[in-house]
């Protein structure tokens, strides 16, 4: 079989994103929908979210945006049969909404912060990962996409956030072993130090930034845009025979 670049083409394809409303899921929204996909995209606040819809059909693709809080199975729920009831399918499930709501060491941290991120990063992922994978069973396959982080796989200064993306990377594992029958495949993505407004107290306090900057080979933050080109090639047919994988995007940081 020889290779075309068309392999990496989006066209046709429906991608629903999580988190889609700024940051890294932003990016990721853009990038899928100049990849060809027609894109949905949820979060909490629907207004955040229609201002990139708008940029989504300016690119000439379709968009739907839908208010929803991954964490609770009832918006879970609504969100996929809106996305099955607009387009028909879904292709593509990128999982980016997460949680951080505490800097507090592990010995500090509180069950309502522990409840509050276990809730989003783990059980909101698995269960719309479940009822997308639903979707797609019946159509024949289809493509998870996690945004985990390298604080999943070597821990960093959110204790609790770390446990959570450790979890995202097993959820990853267990997910394409036990999808695979289904044509499903299902990767992540572990992005390093980004420069969002969620990781803003990291990278905009100067003393961790050094700190950070002495672990990083490429000596610098990283930009939203740069995980796009890992998750067009996870959810594009250039990545075929790719499942349970974790690529970091971290500028050499897991060296």
């Amino acid at each position: 079989m020889d290779f075309s670049l068309d392999e990496f083409s989006l066209k046709g394809k429906v991608a629903l994103v999580t988190g889609g409303s700024r940051g890294i899921g932003k990016a990721i929204v853009i990038g899928l929908a100049k990849a060809g996909a027609d894109v949905a995209l949820a979060s909490r606040k629907l207004p955040d979210l229609e201002e990139v819809a708008k940029e989504v059909k300016s690119t000439g693709r379709k968009s739907l945006a839908v208010a929803a809080h991954i964490g609770k199975i009832e918006e879970i729920n609504n969100l996929v049969n809106k996305v099955k009831e607009e387009f028909g399918k879904i292709d593509i499930l990128v999982n980016n909404a997460a949680t951080n709501p505490t800097m507090d060491q592990a010995i500090d941290v509180e069950e309502r912060a522990w409840d509050s991120i276990m809730n989003l990063n783990m059980k909101g992922l698995f269960f719309l990962s479940q009822a997308v994978a639903r979707v797609m069973k019946e159509q024949g396959g289809g493509k998870i996409i996690n945004v985990a982080s390298v604080a999943g796989i070597s821990p960093d200064l959110l204790p609790i956030y770390s446990i959570s993306k450790a979890g995202v990377i097993m959820a990853t594992k267990v997910m394409a072993q036990q999808w695979a029958q289904y044509n499903i495949r299902v990767n992540a993505i572990a992005p390093g130090l980004t420069r969002t407004r969620f990781s803003e107290a990291l990278w905009g306090n100067q003393d961790i930034l050094q700190g950070a900057m002495l672990g990083i080979p490429l000596r610098r933050v990283a930009e939203p845009e740069e995980m796009v080109g890992a998750v067009i090639f996870l959810a594009s047919d250039a990545s075929s025979y790719v499942t349970g994988q974790v690529l970091a995007v971290d500028g050499g940081a897991m060296i």
